[in-house]
């Protein structure tokens, strides 16, 4: 009996190591360094943004929705933070300005998503800002169901007695350094299934010094901080087998006069830039990513159940693992209305209608399929003489992602 429990000991214990050794928990971090346009992160030397996207990939993106379009969205911080934490545009989340007086918590964040699953997901945020825990994930407020953050340091702008005003606003880039080293010691310590960590001084570095040598050497300085959370993350993973995504990001560029400004659509203005560590697609090497594809991205990396009448309303493509459809575009000339996509794939497309928008308001949308076509076609017409709206929802959906697009009449 005893040989027999000696055996029966021994079969469990590689069990569990086996498991242990082929199941690597997964865990996430997003990084916002605030206003840093592209030909910027490119120009300056910025050794852990290109050692991590050495490991997966480095990609230009864009903000602000479409041009004059229905999604179009100002290229200020508050809504480019929620585009990224929402994956939808101004049209739907509702953050026009820094403000953030009305946003429409039914575009649900990353939070949310992570908190809604069977298992437990232990969340974080680690911000110079306070309003983006308070205000944009709007944590414990009823209309987000009382979404809690597991780990959290911010609100130390507020901390004047600590922190109080300098000469170029250089109280805010000494809470970014509180701030990163305090992320990285939570990750190597608590190791939280979800981070995101805000850095705010570039902005003011732009808004100060525009396109200069200063806003270089802090390019620099801020890419130091993210090495401290990149050191931790590779800790991690060392020391306890996990496997970890982090992307770094911006929310928006600058004006190309001066680098002093931004909130308008010029290209400068809209062209932002991603860096992650994980192995990319081909669109995200081909296409031009969105800020609203980082969600959905690290949504499939952790993989998150998304609740479908969710997946209708976000305007992400994953750009890690199979893709079928991004850039997907609507135009109504007379009865008919073109819709036209990117292609990654030789599945069929199914195209579905509503033409309410209640979920909106908290509500569920009618759905129902309009065409069946092959990916690769890129294109469906759809006859609109026989069903007239002023407001039309279409649903891209391929065999790996589906994309929404909206046309109104009116």
């Amino acid at each position: 009996m005893k040989t027999i429990r000696f055996f029966f000991f021994i079969f469990l214990i590689c069990s569990v190591f086996t498991t242990c050794n082929c199941e690597k928990k997964r865990k996430s971090v997003f990084i916002i360094i605030d206003g840093v346009p592209a030909d910027v992160v490119e120009r300056v030397t910025t050794p852990t943004i290109d050692e991590i996207a050495s490991k997966g990939g480095y990609t230009r993106a864009y903000v602000g929705g479409e041009v004059n379009g229905i999604t179009q969205t100002p290229t200020i911080s508050s809504p480019g933070y929620n585009d990224l934490l929402t994956a939808t545009w101004l049209n739907k989340h509702n953050v026009p300005d820094n403000a953030i007086t009305h946003p429409n918590y039914n575009y649900w964040s990353i939070f949310r998503i992570a908190k809604n699953q069977k298992k437990n997901y232990t969340t974080a945020v680690f911000s110079s800002w306070e309003d983006n825990r308070t205000k944009l994930i709007g944590e414990g407020k009823a209309e987000t169901g009382y979404v809690k953050v597991d780990f959290v340091l911010d609100g130390l702008e507020l901390d004047k007695q600590n922190y109080p005003d300098e000469k170029n606003d250089l109280h805010i880039f000494k809470i970014d350094e509180k701030i990163s080293e305090a992320a990285a010691e939570c990750i190597r310590e608590a190791a939280p299934d979800m981070m995101w960590v805000y850095l705010w001084y570039m902005d003011d570095a732009g808004h100060t010094f525009g396109d200069s040598p200063y806003f270089d050497e802090y390019l620099g300085l801020a890419d130091q901080q993210i090495a401290r959370i990149w050191e931790a993350v590779k800790y991690r993973e060392k020391q306890h087998g996990e496997e970890w995504m982090i992307v770094v990001t911006t929310d928006h560029g600058r004006t190309a006069s001066n680098g002093k400004g931004h909130g308008g659509q010029t290209d400068r203005e809209r062209t932002t830039w991603i860096s992650t560590n994980v192995q990319t697609n081909t669109y995200f090497v081909q296409g031009l990513p969105a800020i609203t594809d980082i969600v959905v991205s690290i949504s499939r990396f952790m993989d998150f159940s998304i609740p479908k009448d969710l997946q209708y309303e976000q305007e992400g493509a994953p750009f890690i693992g199979k893709v079928s459809v991004a850039n997907v575009k609507a135009v109504k000339t007379g009865d008919q209305i073109n819709i036209t996509w990117d292609n990654y794939d030789n599945s069929q497309v199914d195209i579905y209608l509503s033409v309410t928008n209640n979920f909106k308001d908290g509500g569920k949308d009618e759905w129902e399929k309009v065409g069946t076509v092959k990916a690769d076609r890129k294109k469906f017409v759809f006859d609109a003489s026989g069903r007239q709206s002023d407001f039309y929802k279409f649903s891209v959906r391929g065999k790996h992602n589906m994309l929404p697009v909206w046309v109104k009449t009116e």
